[in-house]
């Protein structure tokens, strides 16, 4: 029995076993909570920097980027995540060296954006009996994730985290004070691009867990959570990489015992932890 097929089979018993069974009893679950901890944690992390360089327009334009890679990797028979890291890594690579200023970069990101809804479309067009793979990239399929995913998933965020400790403490001065930060020499450009090409990889990672329409879910909702919540830029990433872990977690539990799609309670969840968060605030100051 194919992997795919034991999920689905195992899903559409889960109503009568799920009250009986721990769900830690299943593979296919223990490799979810392992796949959806790892990209929650990397999503939560680099999130924090995508918001607080107001660049979340780029991480949604990298969603759908990583759309059009995927289903063209399956026309051309190739690994959709493999397409999928591949096309929105040059993506983001792209984007970071079209522009760095407010105005170059929007116009720079809303044409990569067009352009990959664009080839996604097409490449449909042409093998249209990846309608159900397209449906998985669109709203994730975390259950679907098997050990070769998994092993991706772990070397693909260590490297990711790496990069991003390397430049973390030019990319937090080019983000505060992009101005001083030029004069002091600090490569803006060369920051950009590296910094979208990390997004670039962890937008491919969420989309494993949630798919590419809600990449925002786990990459700025906890990140604007944490922010309302503290204003300590170590205490905040810390706590976004936190939020992003718990709703993850949670959504996969939740889903499990109510047989609900797994991205709908994650959605749901960072929703209430940011709504939760936001009124903190107001009533806090």
């Amino acid at each position: 029995m194919s992997s795919a097929t034991r999920i689905a089979t195992t899903t559409r018993m889960a109503p009568r076993t799920i009250t009986t069974t721990p769900m830690f009893e299943y593979d296919f679950m223990r490799t979810a909570f392992a796949a959806s901890g790892i990209a929650a944690v990397l999503a939560g992390t680099v999130g924090f920097f995508l918001v607080l360089r107001g660049q979340t327009f780029a991480g949604h334009a990298l969603s759908h980027a990583g759309f059009a890679g995927a289903t063209g990797a399956v026309l051309f028979g190739l690994s959709p995540f493999a397409g999928l890291v591949g096309f929105t890594f040059l993506t983001g690579v792209g984007m970071g060296l079209f522009g760095e200023k407010l105005a170059e970069r929007d116009v720079a990101i809303g044409m990569m954006l067009s352009l990959a809804l664009g080839l996604g479309l097409l490449f449909l067009h042409f093998y249209t009996s990846a309608a159900t793979q397209a449906a998985a990239l669109l709203f994730g399929n975390v259950l679907g994730v098997d050990d070769a995913a998994l092993l991706n998933l772990v070397l693909l965020a260590i490297l990711s985290l790496a990069a991003l400790t390397l430049i973390g403490r030019p990319l937090v001065f080019a983000s505060l004070q992009p101005e001083l930060a030029e004069a002091r020499g600090v490569p803006l450009r060369f920051v950009s691009t590296a910094f979208l090409a990390i997004v670039a990889v962890a937008v491919a990672e969420c989309a494993q867990i949630v798919g590419v329409l809600l990449v925002f879910t786990l990459m700025v909702g906890p990140a604007a959570a944490a922010m309302n919540l503290t204003r300590r830029l170590a205490a905040a990433v810390v706590l976004s990489a936190g939020l992003a872990l718990a709703e993850a977690w949670g959504g996969l539990t939740l889903a499990f015992y109510t047989d609900w799609p797994t991205s709908f309670w994650i959605t749901a969840l960072s929703g209430m932890v940011f709504l939760g968060a936001a009124a903190a605030r107001r009533f806090a100051g």
